[in-house]
C-alpha cells in the first residue's frame, strides 16, 4: 500500500471533518477512530467536510444525504450512490492515507 501524510494529529477536531483539497478527502476524527472519505456528496458535488459527524456517518449539509464513515455507503436519499473511504494509519503523529487503494467493498457497516 502506499500511505501518504494528508495531516498531522493536532489538526484534526473530534467531530469535525478536516478538508484535505490536494487529494479531495476528509479526514474525520469520531469516537477515537480516524477516517478518510471522499470529499463530495455523490447526489450534490458538495463538500462533505462543511457537514456534520454523527452516529458513524457524515451529512451532507446541502440535501441532508448521511454516508457511512466505514463503508462509504449512502445512507438516506438523495444519495443513492456511495462515496470512496481510504485505509488509515498514523505514524508519528501524521495521519497517512493510502489514495491508490479505496475501500470499493460497499457493505452494511
Amino acid at each position: 500500500m502506499s500511505f501518504v501524510a494528508v495531516a498531522t494529529l493536532d489538526e484534526l477536531i473530534p467531530e469535525i471533518p478536516l478538508a484535505v483539497d490536494e487529494h479531495e478527502i476528509a479526514i474525520v476524527l469520531h469516537r477515537g477512530e480516524y477516517f478518510a472519505i471522499h470529499n463530495l456528496c455523490s447526489h450534490g458535488h458538495v463538500p462533505l467536510s462543511d457537514g456534520d459527524v454523527e452516529d458513524g456517518s457524515i451529512e451532507c449539509y446541502l440535501h441532508g444525504s448521511r454516508f457511512d464513515l466505514r463503508s462509504g455507503r449512502a445512507l438516506c436519499l438523495p444519495a443513492t450512490e456511495p462515496v470512496n473511504v481510504y485505509p488509515v494509519q498514523i505514524d508519528d503523529q501524521q495521519v497517512l492515507v493510502d489514495l491508490d487503494h479505496p475501500i470499493t467493498e460497499f457493505q452494511e457497516s
